[in-house]
């Protein structure tokens, strides 16, 4: 019998079978400790094969929930993913194109030398500025605010370290409640959500009293003397506002016991998304108290509400970011509204925010500001803090719903 060449459907066959041998010891070869990170030439040499090159790109069950991670970082990074789950589709339509790139060079610096100064023009013009910022877009960039460069690189990078501690070592601050002084979780309120954000979060109660992660090293220490003069920042605003509304410079922190009030700390990851068009960090929303005091790691994602259209926020360089809060709305009585805003996202690099929030006393009753009720009727109803806090951390965020359940008048 003389030599047969091969059919064509043989030899496809064998290239079929000579691929599959290939990937089944790749996968083998990458499983197994013993064979290391990837192919060998033996001798010491150069060439090798990653087996990280040859990995299929992943693709997720489209019902995986935040409830069942504890970590949206570390479920990022475990697999290979060209899509996220459907759970985190925050948007049906791309949302880059909403974004009015043209305003960003209008959002208001404020310049706490100036507010602070002996000088009373000076001083006037300051509280000018800061009424304007706080009435048309309820945010503001403070410069010459006092803190020092290297506490803000500090606390940044402390926080930085913290989020790339392993889920692991974190585990011992989860999440086990609102009123819990240390928890660690992930997007915003898992078990209350029908859609999930691509964040992670360490929210501490810094005020009063003091509760810390005792790891990485230093961190306590740092972010201790932060709260401290970041809160002193959050007083001198707002005794600035208080004088834009014609009050007393103590009338809001009067009003709201703000020297006991709440204060906490909020160190938020957003880990590269493969698809950020779709998904979000946060979605739009308010935030309770009454200043929010905002410093990032030089990655842009912050967006504001302003006038209906979303706006970038391009920090200046040591800057903090301040927006206005919902219980100074309600103190002003609707006259300083709190700002909508959200976190975008990108598909390359993490970025890193850390928000001291600052707020009234948990037993203070907050309520419009009597002085300010001369002339006009109250717009909200009064409510206790706790209760307004414990409102918000335990349902979804849905825009300004908080707000308006305690609106006298809903279409106001």
């Amino acid at each position: 019998m003389g030599f047969r060449e091969p059919s064509l459907h043989q030899f496809i066959s064998l290239v079929v079978m000579f691929f599959s041998f290939f990937i089944i010891f790749a996968f083998i070869a990458k499983s197994l400790p013993f064979l290391g990170n990837g192919f060998s030439d033996g001798g010491g040499g150069n060439s090798s094969v990653s087996m990280d090159a040859l990995a299929p790109v992943m693709t997720l069950p489209s019902e995986i929930r935040a409830t069942d991670i504890s970590s949206i970082k570390a479920f990022a990074e475990s697999a290979k993913i060209s899509a996220i789950p459907s759970t985190y589709i925050s948007l049906k339509e791309p949302h880059h194109a909403e974004v009015a790139d043209e305003l960003s060079a209008q959002i208001p610096v404020i310049d706490l030398s100036l507010l602070l100064s002996d000088d009373p023009q000076l001083h006037a013009q300051a509280v000018q500025d800061l009424a304007r910022a706080c009435e048309e877009w309820g945010f503001f960039m403070v410069i010459n605010h006092g803190i020092p460069e290297s506490l803000m690189d500090e606390v940044m990078s402390l926080t930085e370290k913290f989020h790339n501690m392993s889920v692991e070592e974190k585990a011992e601050f989860a999440d086990k409640g609102v009123s819990t002084p240390i928890r660690c979780g992930t997007s915003f309120n898992p078990k209350a959500e029908n859609v999930h954000y691509w964040r992670d979060y360490l929210k501490v109660i810094t005020h009063p009293g003091w509760a810390f992660p005792h790891k990485p090293e230093g961190f306590n220490d740092v972010a201790k003397e932060y709260c401290r003069v970041t809160k002193n920042v959050a007083r001198k605003l707002l005794e600035g506002i208080s004088e834009s509304l014609g009050l007393e410079a103590n009338a809001i922190a009067k009003a709201t016991d703000f020297d006991t009030g709440l204060q906490v700390f909020i160190a938020n990851l957003y880990p590269p998304c493969p698809q950020p068009e779709l998904a979000l960090g946060m979605p739009p929303h308010s935030d309770h108290g009454l200043l929010a005091l905002l410093i990032q790691n030089g990655v842009g994602g912050l967006q504001i509400n302003h006038k209906g259209k979303w706006v970038n926020v391009n920090p200046l360089p040591k800057s903090i970011l301040v927006n206005t809060a919902d219980q100074l709305e309600v103190a002003s009585n609707g006259r300083y509204k709190s700002i909508l805003h959200r976190a975008a996202l990108n598909n390359k690099e993490t970025r890193v925010s850390l928000l001291i929030a600052n707020g009234p006393n948990l037993e203070n009753v907050v309520a419009p500001i009597p002085e300010l009720l001369e002339k006009e009727e109250a717009v909200f109803r009064a409510m206790r803090y706790k209760e307004y806090f414990e409102l918000q951390q335990k349902n979804k965020l849905d825009g300004k719903a908080c707000v308006d359940h305690i609106r006298i008048n809903p279409t106001h």
